[in-house]
């Protein structure tokens, strides 16, 4: 094992443990990582079974009509209120409960505590965890710190804020004006690197109480600005799987995908679904991509689900270092507001490999006998997984 130190983290599988509900529907086993449709109707096996294929294993939102028989028999899991009457207390796959979406954007701070309260003590007598998703107002200097962190410490077991940094007309105002806690500069703000700032920015908020809990971490599968707004633009395959990669850099433990695209030319209710019956549909590449990053997240999910180690390999590089039996992993992107090209790597003391693996990309890289290697990033959404033996 390395000696170096760890980076703070909430449990990991254990994690979900605590909850009889997600324990017993196999959230604790090393091999499972949320991934999530948020709002996406499921009507038939043949619809769960395509979602399934994707790499989704989670919904939240869904018609009032829907049978828990669609979850139970396709493997899949629901986090929210009893749809009908075919959800009870013993529908495993019912593994927690949404409490609400963006209270900090829809009450005062003092009717959004008391809104979430209520909520939180009902949805946890069921022995389900607690999930809300806020807005990127709770990572900003603007909002009182104490509200912030109120919001995000005192009710759930999950938390998440959704801001879409491709594709909403933020990151092109003019004036730009930006106030987070990790200050992000316009010619950066449209990056991969964005969502993996806002997890940094997430976790210090999260971190107040000194109590840890899950991060997960919204990622548009086309668009994410609103209706009203102008269209910005829609997020490429590419920056789809950077920002999902930038995100379990910045430790997220699971991926939310925004499945709506209600402004441009290529709009819809759930973009996944329209990808698996309209034929020549504009989300097709997206959704190609979720179904491509959402395997390697499969993939390496014994992997993520460990605990980091604390570690640089060098200037103008985004890295997590994992350790999973004999070997080290390395997920890599490049540095926020850095240029594409070359990147070197110092391998940290006790890992003795000389031939680095990269994770699908079917080629190897020789180490020299300092430890070090190098390898090149194609643009700022281009990411790579290193394996090497320790």
């Amino acid at each position: 094992m390395l000696s170096l130190p760890r980076v703070p983290w909430e449990g990991g599988p254990a994690y979900w443990k605590q909850f009889p509900a997600a324990d017993a529907a196999g959230w604790s086993s090393p091999d499972f990582f949320p991934i999530v449709a948020w709002y996406n109707g499921i009507s038939s096996d043949d619809e769960a079974q395509y979602d399934k294929a994707l790499g989704i294993n989670t919904y939240i939102g869904m018609d009032a009509s829907t049978p828990y028989s669609l979850f139970a028999d396709n493997g899949m899991y629901w986090i929210g209120p009893a749809l009908n009457d075919t959800f009870t207390s013993g529908s495993k796959n019912w593994v927690g409960a949404f409490l609400d979406d963006e209270v900090d954007g829809r009450y005062t701070p003092e009717e959004g505590r008391a809104h979430l309260r209520e909520l939180s003590l009902a949805a946890r007598r069921d022995g389900r965890f607690s999930y809300a998703n806020f807005t990127q107002s709770v990572l900003s200097k603007d909002m009182n710190p104490a509200d912030a962190e109120a919001y995000l410490n005192d009710f759930t077991d999950v938390v998440s804020v959704d801001m879409y940094w491709y594709t909403v007309p933020f990151c092109s105002a003019v004036p730009y004006r930006e106030n987070y806690l990790v200050a992000i500069p316009q010619n950066g703000c449209r990056s991969s690197a964005s969502y993996g700032t806002a997890l940094t920015m997430l976790r210090e908020r999260d971190a107040a109480d000194g109590r840890l809990q899950p991060l997960w971490q919204f990622v548009e599968d086309l668009n994410g600005g609103p209706g009203d707004q102008p269209f910005t633009a829609n997020i490429t395959p590419a920056q789809l799987q950077g920002a999902v990669m930038s995100s379990l850099i910045g430790e997220a433990r699971g991926i939310v995908y925004f499945n709506q695209s209600l402004s441009g030319p290529c709009q819809g209710g759930s973009i996944l679904r329209l990808s698996q019956v309209e034929q020549d549909f504009c989300g097709a590449g997206q959704a190609s991509a979720v179904g491509r990053i959402d395997a390697l997240i499969k993939q390496l999910a014994p992997v993520l689900n460990t605990q980091s180690f604390a570690y640089s390999f060098g200037p103008n590089l985004r890295t997590m270092l994992k350790v999973s039996g004999d070997s080290v992993y390395i997920f890599s992107m490049i540095g926020a507001g850095t240029s594409a090209g070359q990147r070197s790597f110092q391998l940290p003391a006790g890992v003795t490999g000389r031939t680095v693996e990269v994770v699908n990309e079917n080629r190897a890289i020789p180490v020299g006998a300092d430890g070090a290697f190098s390898d090149s990033f194609g643009s700022e959404a281009d990411f790579h997984v290193y394996r090497v033996r320790l």
